[in-house]
């Protein structure tokens, strides 16, 4: 092992066992995602070893390793600050020749719980087709070319994207990781349940294609090797060893501009310190004059720049779609599940001051009144109709399309927005009774010893938005049970419609004051993160 190599693993281990150092609850958390880790792949090697004889366990094989290798691709991309030495630019002093420091990052990115995992799960993959001597030595080759290939693969990405991971939009991208991992569950789900009812022979087509798709192709040629096609072996081994050298080379090339080009930190700034007056932009010539139309805009700002309030709007957004969507697909669904795209955007209107943070002292300067709090109230409701309106109304009819029960639309849209309404009124309430911070930093959406209050907010709130809707549910059970109650079934979208509204307006100014009167809290409340 060169001086280079052994350096920077020396390094990584000492940056392992110094972080574990720092606090007892960090070696806590580590030691205990390190068991559950462990303890996952052990059962997942398990799993593999049973699949052994299996007449479709080399599609699944095939399929598990690509799916790992897109894991380890996209991962440093969500999880920039998971691993110190992903970030290459803080040895951009250092006299150090790219290809001597890619071999050395290398090296030092096989330490850790993560290629231990994906060394289990290629290990039982090994186990699961290989048939013969000849098979499991070249397993024995193919899990360590193919770990090679998904650790350079990380490497090369966290690499060529480093600018963008250590910049506001990187933390954006970071924080929007729970969509990705929401969206997965679902598409998991709806997968693992098409395959419950069809079989393991669905995943054969696919195969077929990723066996000759690096890493993957690793592991396929075990199973050649199986069969004694050793001429097939020998191409898919070599396709993993050219994607593996192709890696490196990219790595080491976008590693040489990395260490060698500027960035903003070196170039000189600009002599042009012209202020140029911004024009209005067109989402402010929409909006209403005054007061409501400002406030709206700042909170759809919020949406689209705040990374926290878009993380939570587009998970709210994905999810609303996928359940009544997926449910549709797999024929188990109603068209009820609608409901929940309008349910999981009213959430947003809980802790509408928390989102704000520290800088809502700016909005409490400008609350002098009842009047303010409700104009303020009202207008942050109407920039969340803004969006959640006609979404729940799109999904609606996506969901009536694909069941084909459009005798059902209009009170299922009625219901949607008397829902909504009931969550307006709700969320006003709450933000103000029970506020909490949101951290700006990492990924918690509470801040420490706030947890009870978040609580109470959503799910005390969601209760009662269920309680005040009870009258539409009624009337909705009333139409469908009752003997030609479907010939009034319209009737619920303007009732419902009529219904949300007044809740909502009725939530607001009853919220309206009880915002005025604490605003010495609900500042303290939300700037403590």
């Amino acid at each position: 092992m060169s001086t280079v190599t052994g350096t920077l693993v020396q390094l990584k281990l000492s940056l392992l066992r110094n972080g574990l150092r720092q606090s007892a609850g960090r070696r806590a958390a580590y030691i205990a995602s390190a068991v559950v880790t462990l303890l996952f792949a052990a059962l997942q090697l398990l799993g593999l070893v049973l699949l052994r004889g299996n007449a479709h366990a080399d599609a699944v094989v095939v399929l598990l390793v690509a799916v790992l290798a897109l894991g380890w691709a996209v991962m440093p991309l969500f999880f920039p600050g998971g691993d110190e030495t992903l970030d290459p630019t803080r040895l951009v002093m250092l006299p150090l020749r790219p290809r001597p420091l890619v071999r050395a990052l290398l090296a030092a990115s096989l330490v850790g719980i993560g290629p231990l995992f994906t060394v289990c799960l290629f290990a039982g993959s090994v186990i699961a087709v290989a048939r013969g001597a000849a098979a499991y030595v070249v397993g024995v080759v193919a899990v360590g070319l193919a770990l090679l290939v998904c650790v350079a693969l990380a490497r090369a990405v966290a690499t060529a994207n480093i600018r963008l991971l250590t910049s506001r939009k990187g933390r954006d991208l970071a924080v929007l990781s729970g969509l990705v991992i929401a969206v997965g569950a679902q598409v998991v789900n709806f997968g693992a349940q098409r395959l419950g009812s069809s079989g393991l022979g669905q995943l054969a087509p696919a195969a077929d294609v990723l066996r000759w798709v690096p890493p993957a192709s690793a592991i396929g040629a075990v199973d050649a090797v199986s069969e004694g096609s050793y001429g097939i072996a020998a191409a898919q081994l070599a396709l993993s060893v050219l994607a593996l050298a192709a890696l490196l080379a990219m790595w080491a090339r976008h590693l040489t501009r990395l260490m060698t080009s500027p960035d903003g930190s070196t170039l000189q700034a600009s002599d042009d310190t012209t202020v140029r007056d911004r024009p209005s932009t067109g989402l402010a010539r929409l909006l209403p004059a005054g007061r409501t139309g400002t406030a709206m805009e700042r909170s759809l700002r919020y949406v689209w720049r705040d990374p926290k309030t878009k993380a939570a709007w587009v998970t709210s957004l994905a999810i609303g779609l996928i359940v009544p969507v997926f449910n549709a697909l797999q024929g188990t669904g109603s068209i009820y599940f609608a409901c929940f795209a309008a349910g999981m955007l009213g959430i947003q209107m809980y802790n509408q001051f928390g989102q704000d943070a520290s800088a809502f002292w700016m909005v409490a300067m400008t609350i002098s009144s009842t009047r303010d709090a409700y104009v303020e109230l009202r207008a942050r409701a109407l920039a969340l109709l803004v969006i959640t309106l006609p979404y729940a109304a799109l999904v609606t009819v996506l969901t009536t399309a694909m069941l084909g029960d459009w005798a059902r639309l209009p009170e299922v849209l009625g219901l949607s927005f008397a829902l909504l309404g009931a969550m307006l009124a709700t969320g006003a309430w709450t933000s103000a009774r029970f506020p909490y911070s949101i951290p700006q930093e990492g990924y918690k959406n509470v801040a420490p010893g706030q947890a009870g209050l978040a609580w109470i907010a959503v799910f005390g709130g969601m209760v009662a938005a269920a309680l005040l809707c009870a009258p539409v549910i009624a009337v909705t059970i009333w139409i469908n049970t009752s003997a030609g109650g479907d010939a009034w079934s319209w009737l619920l979208l303007p009732v419902g419609t009529a219904y949300g509204a007044a809740i909502a307006y009725l939530g607001l100014r009853l919220a309206a004051p009880r915002t005025a009167e604490r605003l010495p809290e609900i500042l303290t409340a939300v700037s403590k993160g």
